[in-house]
């Protein structure tokens, strides 16, 4: 398919944290990777008085507020959906009826069946997808991701993944949408526990079998701006052991409310010949560990992941020269760039979002009845 000189338009729904991140990406996509479109900033859609403003600042040419607006464009090619995750199914779905590619914040959606149900919508309508697990994008993982499936570190025994942010310690802290289940579906179980549970699936092996409990530890929060108080109907914390499909064992922690972290995504991956030890908070190393007997400097060695030769590096800066949080969103939506351009599959489609929420919604049964749950039980 020869895409040379195409135009793909880009509607964006919500203009906040998630909007931002992906705009910026569209905006580095062109400057950094060269793709053979021309990615248009065509219209961006939200809620509130900063709408225009923000619109004219991330470059986008048009703004409205009705996401159908986007949906029913002919112009748009690319709808992102950057809302809160209760939007998400009716969104997606419609999008994919239009013909258009869609992209989608993670969770995929607030339960499996949601998530099964767009992931349908995009086979049916034969349009490209991505669910942004966007660590997946990072150099330092698709690194550990090589060495695991190369090999290098063995048989995988054991995962210990922990994501943990203190933003929610104070009881302080104003009430926000995912600390309601109506908006935020399980929460952080599925803010936070469906980047965890994809690197699993994209670094060693499926899962088969959880059982999971979770906190609660403050139940009602100030409404900023007034003098309301609203009750906490999600956890602000998840614990959860994984059996995956060829043995290995792996323990699960998300937390909002681990005092003194604020976006430590901590990654151990043991092999019968090595590991590998990742820290987002030094989002440029991976720990590396080969095991090598009689070696008098045996252990784990900093790999400083810069260079032109490891994953993405090649189109960024000289060696040494180290990448933020904000590249791995450059590179999720590149590949997806590239999928529409090449007729090919770019990394996590829906599909890895609704197996994500598969598990997801295995860990909030486990949490309810206390037990065991297969993940294939859930449909």
């Amino acid at each position: 398919m020869n895409m040379k000189g195409k135009e793909l338009r880009v509607g964006l729904i919500g203009h906040k944290f998630m909007g931002k991140a992906h705009s910026n990406a569209y905006r580095k996509i062109p400057m950094f990777f060269q793709p053979e479109s021309r990615i248009c900033l065509d219209t961006l859609c939200g809620i509130g008085e900063d709408l225009e403003e923000t619109a004219r600042r991330y470059g986008f040419s048009r703004f409205c507020t009705d996401w159908r607006r986007v949906v029913e464009d002919p112009k748009i090619d690319i709808v992102d959906i950057c809302t809160p995750d209760n939007f998400h199914r009716e969104i997606a779905v419609a999008a994919a009826g239009a013909g258009k590619h869609v992209v989608c914040e993670k969770p995929l959606a607030l339960s499996y069946a949601e998530a099964r149900e767009m992931t349908g919508a995009v086979t049916r309508a034969g349009v490209k997808n991505l669910c942004n697990f966007t660590y997946r994008g990072v150099p330092a993982l698709m690194l550990a991701r090589k060495i695991i499936k190369d090999g290098g570190i063995g048989r995988v025994l054991q995962l210990d993944m922990r994501y943990l942010q203190d933003f929610a310690l104070s009881p302080d802290t104003p009430f926000g949408w995912r600390m309601d289940t109506v908006q935020a579906g399980p929460g952080i179980a599925g803010d936070k526990g469906a980047h965890v549970i994809d690197l699993a699936r994209f670094l060693a092996d499926e899962p088969v079998e959880v059982c999971g409990c979770s906190s609660l530890y403050v139940h009602e929060r100030p409404v900023s701006g007034t003098s309301e108080r609203k009750e906490v109907t999600t956890p602000d914390a998840v614990f959860f052991l994984i059996n995956f499909h060829k043995g290995a064992k792996g323990v699960f922690t998300v937390s909002n409310a681990s005092a003194g972290r604020k976006n430590a995504l901590l990654l151990e991956i043991y092999g019968d010949r090595g590991a590998i030890r990742f820290d987002l908070e030094r989002i440029n190393e991976l720990e590396v560990y080969i095991e090598k007997k009689e070696d008098a400097l045996n252990g784990f060695r900093t790999v400083n992941v810069t260079e032109s030769f490891h994953p993405m590096m090649y189109a960024w800066w000289p060696s040494g020269h180290v990448l933020g949080w904000e590249h791995a969103f450059v590179h999720q939506l590149y590949g997806f760039i590239r999928a529409i351009e090449t007729d090919g599959r770019n990394e996590s489609a829906f599909e890895d979002g609704m197996l994500a929420q598969r598990v997801i919604d295995a860990v909030g049964k486990s949490i309810v009845e206390n037990r065991w749950i297969r993940v294939d039980t859930i449909h």
